[in-house]
């Protein structure tokens, strides 16, 4: 990064010759959920976003990590503007972190939205979701973080929760990673079952074929709503406008320059567009979100059933108070 960059980056002031402050645009910082790895988001994102420099008239700096914790942590740190995010990790910044939602994913089938999976080898001993759900104990697994709609949430909500299981203590062995990683140790024999995403899957079939036609799904979730842009409620209402029309126009320019963004667009997994939105979009996470906790707490260990109900009933008004918290912004 350059000096002026970072200088711009700080909202540090510049001076002319005669000692008199150079008024400069400071930087906006945006956040990148990580797929693959951070040095993949960077690049996929870099052509659009240069874009945006052009129109909001200021530079844009990428916030690029390796984790949803590492994105949650800048994001609490104030070390980012606006982000691209996935449903949990959305919640979170609205809830906690003075965000609100601009707009929504637009995917390749002109949906807002996709499924997460399981997959297993496709030579291997687990056929379906009853053969992996016999052998408690016994297979090795691996998932996204805690923090990941597909890689934990849904999986574990829909397929063990609900059926008083714990991913944790149900298999031989867990291991945590991005979608990438993890489909390439099932396809090495490393893992028996990985968690995975629609979107994801298809980007691993085009950078691993050889490995992606190794794999099949034995379970998919029903659908979720794809991934959202957050910004930061102190954000000027001028820039906000224009960060809001650059986003739900882009991709829809006539001509060479329509061509040019969409193939940037395309560059991004999945992704044709954005859709104007609001934190409404999040409430189905947030339903999924709560439906797990319940679910563990309904089959937790408890001292007694008064325990349980009471946790129960906690568990019911904190729900109820996520969703007034979600829809009052």
């Amino acid at each position: 990064m350059s000096l002026l960059i970072c200088l711009l980056a700080l909202g540090w002031p510049l001076h002319a010759e005669g000692g008199a402050p150079i008024k400069m645009p400071v930087a906006i910082r945006f956040g990148i959920l990580p797929v693959g790895n951070a040095a993949e988001s960077r690049e996929q994102w870099q052509p659009l976003l240069q874009d945006l420099e052009k129109r909001l008239g200021r530079p844009v700096n990428i916030v690029s990590v390796s984790s949803y914790a590492g994105l949650s942590g800048a994001i609490k740190d104030q070390r980012v503007d606006i982000a691209f995010l996935s449903g949990r990790l959305a919640t979170e910044a609205i809830e906690h972190q003075h965000m609100s939602v601009i707009a929504q994913f637009v995917r390749g089938d002109g949906g807002k939205g996709d499924v997460a999976i399981l997959v297993v080898r496709a030579d291997g001993p687990i056929n379906d979701l009853k053969d992996l759900l016999a052998r408690p104990g016994h297979w090795r697994y691996a998932r996204g973080e805690m923090l990941s709609v597909a890689g934990y949430v849904a999986p574990e909500a829909e397929v063990f929760a609900s059926r008083g299981l714990n991913s944790d203590t149900f298999f031989a062995g867990v291991r945590v990673g991005n979608h990438q990683n993890n489909a390439l140790a099932v396809a090495n024999g490393e893992v028996d079952v990985a968690t995975n995403d629609s979107p994801d899957l298809d980007l691993f079939r085009q950078d691993f074929p050889d490995e992606a036609s190794q794999l099949k799904a034995i379970w998919r979730s029903r659908p979720l709503p794809s991934e959202v842009l957050v910004v930061r409620d102190a954000m000027p209402a001028p820039i906000r406008n224009a960060l809001i029309g650059f986003m739900s126009g882009y991709g829809h320019s006539p001509g060479a320059a329509g061509e040019r963004e969409r193939a940037n667009l395309a560059r991004i997994p999945a992704l044709t567009g954005f859709a104007p939105a609001d934190n409404r979009v999040l409430q189905p996470f947030v339903d999924m979100e709560f439906l797990l906790i319940r679910e563990q707490a309904q089959h937790g260990q408890w001292v007694n059933e008064h325990a349980r109900e009471a946790r129960l009933t906690q568990i019911d008004a904190d729900y109820q108070k996520a969703l007034r918290d979600l829809l009052r912004h």
